[in-house]
């Protein structure tokens, strides 16, 4: 399997925000010009080595997602989590500085073209995380969707490993800095509200009811405990009795640590109320108009402006819209708006609204990925080792979480992972199977799957140290979903393809309703009114730009697709094109386009 890459200029910011980590040791100061090549390295892999090694010991969380260190190493950084700190944040904007610095040093000119497309990669990455740094205010620490209050549970309930002792004791270590962690966190929303940087209103309220409902039972009840006590009832190694004296620990760190941080830092968004507008975007910001301009670019990899986006939304939404039309009429229902036939179809095909319903609808989830998997041979010739399973969110998440993806560790030790909320909204059959094909197969875990396993690329871009790049995995997952319907996949199943069609249509509205709360001055109850749910509106808000990727990612991806189907003709073979876009690792899209360019090349001397 060819895994070489080009060189390319990459034209745009990237994401660079790591996973929620923590500091276990002082940074060191390797320097590239000391380094002397072991055998098989060059002066450039030795650096991507040294200076992500020195990266990822300051971020705990991320390493234990990735299972990035060896079994000593990684074993104490499973005891750590990262400070919520200024002073943090400020240390880790120098090392990125740092980084840039020694970059420059090296020379190019000789690198191959692993090596070279690596460094322009690290070069934007670590460009974007110091060029985004004037732009942190407006990442508020206490909120619905990645916050603190969402992030520290979700690593313990989710990415935590419990297989042994060793294990349960780093959980209470953890643990045992909840509240810390949730204190630097309040302190930083107290001194950004200080300066008259607040959410809005609508933000700051879903933020307070989650973290009451996180709060509301018991402390052997809350999913830090609850989650405890269920995973380790699988650790061979630990007893009866051991266990219950591991959760009686986890109860009383809960009840005396975790529950009073929760509490002051639902005290602090309490007093920030009354001072808080509806006012949804950027704009309201002196430089949010800079602020979104600099998102799109990260999320994009292009130089789309607001106004473009928006008017890319506008053309999709009225070609969706059109198609599902005529498959409505062809299946009887012909009254009413599109909105209005899709939102009856959604409530025709709901699951029972209790525990019944709740573990039909999980497993049917299983039932498509399985499907799915069998599916994909036609298609695909590499596969991740990775398993992926799917697992529901805890309760208190359902209101504001979105279904997601969880990438499997270096050493395979965990599966991907697909979580889905069960709230009534997405307890429904329609576009069910669409959503799984997105996060799972053949969508998010082939993916970054298989880029984790791709050991042909450096350490830094198999775990995506420094951060992913949102318009080419998103831009895949929504491919992916759109590779289905043309490869027959609801063949029979007009319900499941205009579910594929509404996946679409609402990536579409994304565009939109992104940019018109961002840029162009909208309410949220536009946004809504536009047919957005109000929880994804929320997301928006707290995650500008991030939901332009997907729709454009994935046009980007298709009209490639199309470029090399139209140029090699009979000799385009679905499977090889597939190789190279998942073997070429996350990239930005103009670098994705070069490397479609290479491959169309290679293909028509090989013919």
């Amino acid at each position: 399997m060819r895994t070489r890459f080009r060189s390319a200029s990459l034209a745009l910011a990237i994401a660079g925000a790591c996973l929620i980590g923590a500091c276990s040791s002082t940074p060191r100061t390797d320097h590239v010009s000391n380094a002397q090549p072991a055998s098989g390295q060059t002066q450039a892999s030795i650096f991507f080595e040294r200076f992500t090694d020195t990266w990822m010991r300051r971020q705990p969380s991320a390493s234990t997602a990735s299972r990035y260190f060896g079994d000593a190493e990684q074993a104490r950084m499973d005891r750590e989590l990262t400070p919520q700190t200024q002073a943090f944040r400020a240390e880790t904007i120098a090392l990125a500085q740092r980084g840039l610095d020694e970059l420059s040093a090296l020379d190019r000119a000789s690198m191959g073209d692993t090596d070279r497309v690596s460094a322009e990669l690290m070069a934007w990455q670590l460009r974007s995380l110091v060029e985004g740094d004037r732009f942190d205010d407006y990442s508020f620490p206490l909120q619905q969707f990645s916050g603190a209050n969402v992030g520290l549970p979700n690593l313990m309930t989710v990415v935590h490993p419990l297989r042994t002792a060793t294990d349960a004791d780093s959980y209470l270590a953890r643990l045992a800095q909840f509240e810390a962690r949730m204190n630097e966190s309040t302190a930083r929303a107290a001194e950004l509200a200080a300066r008259d940087v607040l959410p809005p209103r609508f933000i700051v309220e879903a933020t307070i009811a989650q973290m009451r409902r996180f709060i509301a039972d018991a402390p052997a009840r809350n999913p830090l405990v609850a989650t405890f006590d269920t995973r380790l009832q699988t650790v061979d190694a630990i007893d009866a009795s051991t266990r219950a004296a591991l959760v009686a620990r986890a109860t009383q760190v809960v009840e005396t640590g975790v529950y009073p941080a929760w509490s002051r830092a639902i005290a602090e968004l309490e007093r920030q109320l009354p001072r808080t507008t509806d006012d949804a975007g950027l704009w309201r910001f002196p430089d949010g108009a800079e602020a979104y301009a600099f998102q799109l670019r990260r999320f994009t990899s292009t130089a789309l402006s607001a106004e473009e986006i928006h008017a890319i939304g506008l053309r999709e939404v009225a070609r969706i819209e059109t198609e599902m039309d005529a498959i409505l009429r062809s299946i009887g229902r012909t009254d009413g708006s599109v909105e209005a036939r899709l939102k009856q179809l959604r409530a025709d095909l709901a699951y029972p609204d209790d525990d019944a319903g709740r573990a039909a609808i999980m497993a049917d989830i299983d039932t498509m990925m399985r499907d799915a998997e069998r599916r994909s041979d036609a298609l695909f010739d590499i596969r991740p080792r990775s398993a992926v399973i799917a697992q529901p969110y805890p309760e208190y998440r359902w209101d504001s979480a979105a279904a997601s993806y969880t990438a499997p560790p270096l050493d395979g030790s965990r599966p991907g992972v697909y979580q889905m909320p069960l709230r009534t909204d997405r307890l429904t059959r329609f576009g069910l199977r669409t959503l799984v094909y997105h996060e799972t197969v053949p969508g998010h875990h082939f993916q970054v799957a298989l880029s984790v396993e791709n050991t042909a690329l450096p350490k830094f871009r198999q775990t995506r140290a420094l951060g992913g790049i949102s318009a080419f995995s998103e831009g895949w997952a929504l491919y992916a979903e759109r590779l289905a319907a043309e490869e027959g996949w609801y063949e029979g199943d007009p319900e499941g393809r205009l579910g594929q069609l509404d996946a679409e249509l609402f990536r579409a509205r994304r565009l939109v309703a992104d940019t018109g709360l961002h840029a162009m001055r909208w309410t949220r109850q536009q946004a809504i009114d536009y047919g957005i749910p109000a929880s994804e509106v929320d997301r928006y808000v707290v995650m500008p730009g991030q939901a332009t990727s997907y729709m454009i990612g994935q046009l980007e991806i298709v009209r490639l697709r199309d470029k090399a189907r139209d140029a090699l003709g009979d000799r385009f073979d679905p499977r090889a094109f597939h190789n190279r876009v998942l073997l070429t690792g996350v990239v930005p899209l103009e670098l994705l386009e070069r490397e479609v360019d290479a491959y169309i090349a290679e293909a028509r001397t090989a013919g």
